[in-house]
């Protein structure tokens, strides 16, 4: 558990995850507010879907000031990297730092279980997904550096209808 200016950071217990789909709902509001309302109305996910991440380790909350969820991370080992699933910060913390606070945290478990890199999928040209990965040290990653299972990722979400906006892989090497 670290302390980082608000928020409290510490991996999620099962008692977290029922505030978890709030968040996400409360995050997506500002996809509808640039023109991807579909984003917006995008499933959120289920405690049932969350159980998995938790269990294993791969869950991270940071807590607010009532020692409640204002933002999750979860991730997933794929091509022998630490995958970030999906990172949401309740609208009401944005721009605090509390996203990168929870990546560095996940950082820090992908440093202990001795894997190179963070990846993640996201939209290329929303601000605050891959141009704020570029600022806090993710890159694009070329057509050729994409893994077997990183491509299987991609490939759900253009089934989920996510490509019609453009979206891109992204690695952040230790």
């Amino acid at each position: 558990m670290q302390h980082h200016g608000p928020v409290l950071i510490r991996p999620a217990r099962p008692s977290d995850l029922p505030a978890l789909p709030d968040i996400e709902a409360a995050g997506g509001v500002a996809f509808a507010g640039i023109g991807m309302p579909e984003i917006a109305d995008d499933l959120d996910p289920t405690v049932e879907e969350l159980e998995p991440y938790q269990q294993a380790g791969r869950a991270w909350v940071a807590l607010g000031s009532d020692d409640q969820p204002v933002a999750y991370l979860i991730a997933e080992e794929v091509d022998g990297c630490c995958h970030i699933e999906q990172v949401t910060v309740h609208p009401d913390y944005a721009r605090r730092g509390v996203g990168r606070e929870l990546i560095e945290e996940a950082a820090g478990w992908t440093a202990e279980q001795g894997l190179p890199a963070l990846t993640l999928t996201t939209f290329a040209e929303v601000p605050w997904n891959a141009p704020y990965y570029l600022r806090i040290g993710f890159r694009v990653l070329p057509d050729t550096e994409i893994g077997p299972e990183l491509r299987a990722i991609r490939t759900a979400e253009a089934a989920r209808g996510l490509d019609a906006w453009p979206r891109v892989c992204m690695r952040r090497d230790l």
